[in-house]
């Protein structure tokens, strides 16, 4: 069986995809959607390849970036400059999201209970954090070599300290939301010393 009707050349979805998001954004937005999401330092050259322009470019928006507080810079091993999103843009991001998710209310709620649940791994474990159990327990190992050692399960570890970074995110946002109940209400108030 012979078919007549070849398919068109099959075109990379890669490139397709590729063109649609450069013809679609800024070399800005490229370049802080690629920063965003790097998970360590990387260099300009790098963040230009994958937002798709020049590292001349690439460099003015990360400069740029660095002023707004979006990311943060550090030297490189051979002089240049790395940059990496800041913990502070990051925390404000979640916290922002997690207010429009949440009343805050609930979110006072949720905190309490999982400052709660941290209250008791520390009771349990008689630590106050997961690096300082795995501290004892190494130390419990090479002190105690003959006494058989409980192993403390890597999900609980992974738990542990998922349950302290969302305590922090969700604190942030609480804050966050209160501050702007405040703001909120002093923009509706009068003040006594000028005439109303």
């Amino acid at each position: 069986m012979n078919d007549q009707n070849q398919p068109d050349e099959f075109a990379d979805v890669n490139e397709v995809v590729e063109d649609e998001w450069e013809a679609e954004t800024t070399p800005y937005e490229r370049i802080r959607h690629v920063v965003a999401h790097a998970y360590s330092p990387v260099s300009a050259d790098a963040v230009a390849e994958d937002a798709l322009t020049t590292p001349k470019t690439a460099r003015k928006h990360l400069d740029a970036l660095a002023e707004e507080g979006f990311v943060e810079t550090s030297p490189g091993e051979h002089g240049g400059t790395l940059y990496r999103r800041s913990p502070e843009s990051l925390v404000v991001e979640q916290a922002a999201d997690i207010l429009e998710h949440s009343r805050t209310d609930e979110l006072a709620t949720r905190v309490t209970e999982m400052r709660e649940r941290l209250n008791e791994y520390r009771t349990e474990y008689g630590v106050d954090s997961p690096e300082e159990l795995a501290v004892e327990r190494t130390n419990q190992t090479l002190t105690e070599s003959d006494s058989p050692q409980e192993e403390v399960d890597p999900e609980t570890v992974r738990d542990w300290k998922t349950l302290r970074r969302n305590l922090a995110f969700a604190n942030a946002a609480l804050s966050i939301g209160t501050a702007e109940r405040f703001v909120g209400e002093d923009d509706h108030t009068t003040d006594e010393s000028s005439p109303a």
